[in-house]
């Protein structure tokens, strides 16, 4: 049976491990963290069922467009192939695209407000 603090081990002194968990509820209820959290959602949810959609596309047209998808397009390349590569591509797309959106939308609201935790954030997680 795992838990979060190994038997044995002493709390830390002076009840940072409370201080620490009253900083992080206190943080919660900050409207900039809800902003950000709104933020990660706002690209998330939207290229996440898009991504799906795309995939599921992929599968049903596998299963029952059979002679669309084994269309030849040149030499040995068929529309399935064809597919099949741009769900790499769209992979790859997608993670270059977060991470523009990460550096220009999320990651100084995210610096700033882990920098105003409170230090006994550093000391617990020691």
């Amino acid at each position: 049976m795992a838990t979060d603090k190994q038997a044995g081990s002493p709390s830390p002194p002076g009840g940072t491990e409370a201080a620490r968990d009253a900083a992080f509820v206190e943080m919660h209820r900050d409207p900039r963290f809800t902003e950000l959290k709104r933020r990660l959602y706002v690209f998330v949810f939207p290229m996440s069922l898009a991504f799906l959609a795309w995939y599921l596309l992929y599968v049903l047209m596998s299963a029952f467009a059979r002679d669309l998808m084994g269309t030849v397009l040149f030499g040995t390349v068929n529309v399935a192939l064809v597919f099949g590569v741009l769900q790499f591509v769209t992979t790859f797309g997608i993670a270059v695209l977060y991470t523009t959106y990460a550096r220009g939308r999320l990651d100084g609201l995210a610096t700033q407000l882990r920098e105003e935790l409170p230090a006994v954030t550093e000391e617990v997680g020691r």
